[in-house]
């Protein structure tokens, strides 16, 4: 699952705890990690953590993340951080003058110089959704990235995403240029995003109509995994979410989770984390009652007999 929060509120710089940025208290792990919950998906802001670019490190903010995992290996979670800032930095485009792609590498090298030995550290996604202008200097930022990551970690997993917003029905029209990737850990793991809606972006505007299509996500993932299987490369789903007010959504989650589970793609929901609370794709319980969404996610928590990331070929 994903845990959002500490990036909440990108307009407002640093902002502050509890107002304009959350994270999850102490023992917030406990109950996800008594439901089978083992690995978290867990979104910073880049600004936050690094106020300058090359920049030392706000010492609060990375307080705040070392706190967290800290309390995520209490509960044996795995985190997965996240660079939640859509190829951007101040809404400069990373490859740009104003943020060269050395700037963007040094924040990867720092994260991992402090975050790499940790034992809840499992990987970095070291850039969420690229899109727009960043799509087209996304590939040689992203090698920045491997290579700030590798100057200290050479153990953990790299999780790139693709342009376009990661979409994973348009991956192959954008991805085949990640092929180029040097990691010299030969340790990458492909990173889609798929929403159900008309328009797949994830803000379901519109309810099903009466033509919905049970399988859409299972369409819309089948690009992505046929590209992983024509290169042999693996993958993951870093972000999945559906309202549960209508049974439509549901149901079409619950295929897509098994089609996705069947070909050994992990997924991480989103979102969880205590400040989601009444969003409609939140899956935090709510006076301790379960969300319609996990009532099918948790069919799948711990399943599908797969040791490594798919897809089966």
């Amino acid at each position: 699952m994903n845990v959002a929060g500490a990036e909440f509120t990108g307009g407002v710089l640093p902002g502050q705890l509890n107002k304009h940025y959350f994270f999850p208290k102490n023992t917030y792990f406990e109950y996800w990690a008594e439901r089978g919950i083992k690995t978290i998906r867990f979104p910073i802001k880049w600004e936050r953590l690094q106020p300058k670019l090359r920049g030392a490190f706000d010492p609060f903010y990375a307080a705040q993340i070392d706190k967290m995992l800290t309390n995520a290996a209490l509960n044996d979670i795995d985190v997965i951080l996240d660079v939640h800032n859509y190829g951007r930095y101040r809404k400069q485009v990373v490859g740009t003058k104003a943020v060269p792609y050395g700037a963007y590498q040094n924040l990867l090298q720092r994260m991992s110089k402090r975050w790499g030995k940790h034992s809840a550290l499992y990987g970095y996604d070291i850039m969420n959704e690229p899109y727009g202008l960043a799509d087209k200097y996304w590939p040689k930022a992203a090698q920045a990235g491997i290579n700030g990551v590798r100057k200290y970690d050479r153990e953990n997993i790299i999780f790139v995403e693709g342009a376009s917003y990661s979409s994973a029905a348009r991956w192959p029209k954008y991805a085949d240029k990640l092929l180029a990737l040097k990691d010299p850990s030969d340790n990458i793991v492909f990173s889609a995003h798929v929403y159900l809606d008309k328009d797949a972006s994830g803000r379901y505007v519109e309810s099903p109509g009466k033509d919905f299509d049970m399988n859409v996500g299972v369409k819309r993932v089948t690009p992505f995994i046929n590209w992983l299987k024509k290169n042999g490369k693996r993958g993951h789903i870093g972000e999945l979410g559906v309202p549960p007010h209508d049974a439509r959504w549901l149901k079409a989650m619950d295929n897509t989770l098994a089609h996705l589970q069947k070909n050994c793609i992990p997924v991480t929901y989103f979102a969880g984390g205590p400040a989601w609370g009444n969003h409609f794709l939140s899956m935090e319980p709510k006076k301790g009652k379960e969300k319609p969404q996990w009532k099918v996610l948790k069919k799948y928590v711990g399943k599908g007999n797969c040791s490594d990331f798919g897809p089966k070929a």
